[in-house]
């Protein structure tokens, strides 16, 4: 029997003034701000279609 998770609750702690050099995510490259955006309102039209689909 498959479990569908319905809500993700995610919580994080930031100290935007400690910066640690040792960290993975200080090597990450640059990401580009407006494909992000787009694929963020793909996939939630894509929800809202599915949702109003039923």
């Amino acid at each position: 029997m498959p479990v569908e998770i319905r809500e993700l609750i995610i919580r994080a702690v930031v100290d935007p003034h400690k910066v640690d050099e040792h960290s993975p995510a200080s090597n990450a490259p640059a990401f580009d701000r407006d494909a992000l955006v787009q694929a963020c309102v793909d996939e939630t039209l894509r929800i809202l279609r599915r949702q109003k689909e039923r």
